[in-house]
């Protein structure tokens, strides 16, 4: 064996530059630095399960997530103010004429032309400047809004009113 051939070893003092510490082993340099060490290393200190956070990334996606689940929450807030009932007639579209007749006749909410409807389509059509073409065009129209039509009340037949008179 050659004599002279390995390094001179020395006790070199270990920093870690996280947590501080210190620790003294055999080395060929007489100090050393390290970035992460067994007392603050996430694998031994059992919290592998959090993420290293490197350049803030988990704290923007979690920033982007609430502000996402917030507009959410707002949108839906937004939605349920906004009672289709209290919107005014305009939003129906229908041809001006049929709109000024509506409006002429006191029917200003889409929830004033529901109880139009559920009285019959008689009551409706009885405003003056509202006809069938209008009718049609405003069942259409709440049918696309999503809105339920109410039944037509029900009409007895002229046959069963006058035996019931007769009796």
């Amino acid at each position: 064996m050659r004599a002279d051939i390995h390094p001179t070893t020395y006790q070199a003092k270990v920093t870690c530059a996280s947590c501080g510490t210190t620790w003294v082993t055999t080395s060929t340099k007489k100090e050393l630095r390290v970035d992460v060490c067994s007392n603050c290393h996430p694998f031994y200190t059992g919290e592998s399960a959090k993420m290293l956070d490197v350049e803030g990334q988990v704290d923007r996606f979690y920033k982007k997530l609430s502000a996402r689940q917030s507009y959410v929450e707002q949108q839906k807030t937004r939605e349920e103010s906004t009672n289709v009932f209290n919107r005014s007639v305009d939003d129906l579209a229908l041809t001006p004429r049929a709109t000024e007749a509506l409006k002429k006749a006191g029917v200003l909410t889409i929830g004033q032309v529901m109880e139009k409807l559920a009285e019959g389509d008689a009551a409706l059509m009885a405003v003056n400047g509202f006809g069938q073409s209008a009718m049609t065009a405003t069942k259409k129209k709440l049918r696309a809004m999503e809105i339920e039509l109410p039944e037509p009340p029900k009409v007895e037949k002229a046959e069963e009113s006058t035996e019931a008179a007769a009796e």
